[in-house]
């Protein structure tokens, strides 16, 4: 590529020591390590992160650690054993930062605490994620996934009103948490480089990151004493909305959220009455009829066949998706046209398909991904290169089961 970036990898020289297992701390890893970011992830040795063993299966390999796992390299060292804490010390010394997320209190019992860190590396960045943060009176509780959304108030909110909560389709809290955690070690490095040239701690709470993006709901309660239920498929912000049932059985999510869109709406269903009727003039008005609004709606989409809605609504601009599945979105052209979707080579099962690099650098190819190591794939390598131990006390370490070699003494 004449003049540009071969690869967009901004983060190339960043050390980053993972300790944790699962998605909320790890895929933050796993995002800082798409763009260049050495991850060395210290896993147990003999059963290494939980994440490996959760399908599906493909001849034995979890499809799941082979897509979150990527871009990082294995490192197994019993964490439990003094002689494997001070070799995590050691390679903390030469990091950037470190990403774990034990229960609070954990590492400290293990002399890895920020503490003990801070003290051989100034300037390192610690995030540290759980379930309920570092100090409170939940600290202590573990948490996962369902058990943040349930406190972080989405799950409350998520279902319709006349039956149980429902769980999202994804681990949401997790995701969101992982996002976080980069954001974050980013955000702490700049200022360690740029400010301060210092190191700092990150606390990152697992339900914080489904309570931060809660709309209003706090101040809806605080002002107007609501208190938020389930809707369904509807919201106030917009009318009409719903997942509309299409005449050959899709179905099409339409939600208007201006009056801009819904006039084209209006003139996409061939009803100009509709622009001039107070009932539908506001947001506020058409909220106040949503559920006629979404009859009518959906009658119309009903009468009509997903090709002929598609060229309606693409001609009159007006915002919708069909739902997808996965099926869809691996044969969808515009998933194609943007590389959302890579092939990647794992040297023990093959070929598999998977999400790209997000976000894209204009100007620059993301970075070829490295397929999630095998268990103890990089400790000999790491131990003789960082810490230049020998090839003989890296065996012994190895006899004495302090590390894990994996295949590849």
């Amino acid at each position: 590529m004449s003049g540009q970036e071969a690869f967009a990898t901004p983060l190339g020289g960043i050390k980053v020591i993972e300790l944790g297992t699962m998605i909320a701390g790890p895929v933050g890893c796993t995002l800082l390590g798409d763009f260049g970011a050495e991850i060395i992830k210290i896993e147990q040795p003999k059963t290494g992160d939980t994440l490996r063993h959760l399908g599906p299966f493909v001849d034995g390999e979890s499809l799941f650690w082979n897509v979150d796992g990527r871009n990082k390299k294995s490192v197994a060292i019993d964490l439990h054993r003094p002689e494997g804490q001070e070799l995590v010390k050691r390679l903390v010394a030469q990091a950037d930062a470190v990403v774990e997320n034990f229960r609070p209190g954990t590492l400290g019992k293990w002399g890895l605490a920020f503490e003990d860190l801070i003290k051989i590396n100034p300037k390192l960045v610690m995030v540290s994620v759980s379930g309920f943060g570092q100090n409170g009176p939940y600290a202590p509780r573990a948490a996962y996934d369902r058990v943040a959304i349930a406190f972080g108030g989405l799950l409350n909110i998520t279902g319709y009103p006349d039956r149980p909560p429902v769980r999202p389709g994804l681990p949401i809290a997790d995701y969101q948490t992982a996002l976080f955690s980069a954001f974050s070690l980013m955000m702490a490095l700049y200022e360690r480089d740029v400010r301060s040239g210092q190191g700092r701690h990150v606390d990152l709470a697992l339900y914080e990151s489904i309570f931060r993006f809660s709309e209003a709901m706090t101040a809806a309660y605080d002002r107007l004493g609501d208190v938020r239920q389930r809707q369904g498929n509807i919201t106030s912000a917009a009318a009409p909305g719903e997942h509309f049932e299409t005449k050959d059985g899709r179905f099409l999510v339409l939600t208007v959220a201006n009056t801009p869109m819904f006039q084209r709406l209006s003139i996409a269903m061939e009803e100009p009455s509709w622009l001039s009727d107070p009932r539908y003039a506001t947001p506020e008005a058409r909220w106040r009829h949503i559920n006629d609004l979404n009859e009518r709606v959906g009658c119309w989409v009903k009468s009509k066949s997903v090709p002929e809605l598609q060229e309606t609504l693409d001609q009159a601009g007006v915002a919708y998706s069909l739902v997808y599945s996965i099926e869809d979105i691996v044969s969808d052209p515009h998933y194609t046209a943007r590389r959302n979707i890579v092939t990647v080579d794992s040297p023990r099962i093959g070929p598999i398909k998977m999400q790209g690099i997000v976000p894209r650098f204009v100007g620059a190819e993301p970075r070829p991904i490295s397929p999630a190591p095998e268990l103890g794939q990089h400790t000999a390598d790491v131990l003789r290169n960082m810490l230049g131990l020998s090839d003989e006390t890296v065996g012994a370490l190895a006899q004495q089961q302090i590390i894990d070699l994996g295949r590849n003494p």
